[in-house]
């Protein structure tokens, strides 16, 4: 299993940044991948961006040049860096851990943090 807790949300003006934080503890040497998702009112749960354990990173478009992802593995953290941020960027954003798993039909299991609302006011 994985533990996962998000910190760092909180209201921003359009404009600013706002730096999210996620702690993972637990199995982490199974970790294939960790990412952040969001999900605003009324909205499915989508990706916003994701590292592989190899380091290699996507994002949605409509966060590219805005956010980063980056993972510190001595302090087990994942953080997400957004700049340039504006009212569509308003969700609740989990963290998420995809983890090697035989004992699933998929060979990885999924987890999520609880989520931290960020609020961008314009």
């Amino acid at each position: 299993q994985v533990h996962l807790v998000e910190s760092g949300g909180g209201l921003v003006q359009a404009g600013g940044s706002l730096r999210l934080s996620c702690g993972f503890s637990g199995s982490i040497n199974r970790i294939f991948a960790l990412g952040w998702y969001r999900q605003a009112p009324g909205k499915q749960r989508d990706l916003v961006a994701r590292v592989t354990g190899g380091g290699i990173s996507n994002y949605a478009d409509s966060v590219k040049g805005r956010f980063t992802i980056s993972r510190d593995n001595g302090k087990n953290t994942l953080d997400l860096q957004m700049t340039r941020l504006n009212p569509e960027d308003t969700a609740v954003y989990y963290c998420n851990a995809e983890v090697l798993d035989i004992s699933s039909a998929s060979g990885i299991t999924t987890y999520w943090g609880q989520g931290t609302m960020v609020t961008v006011s314009s």
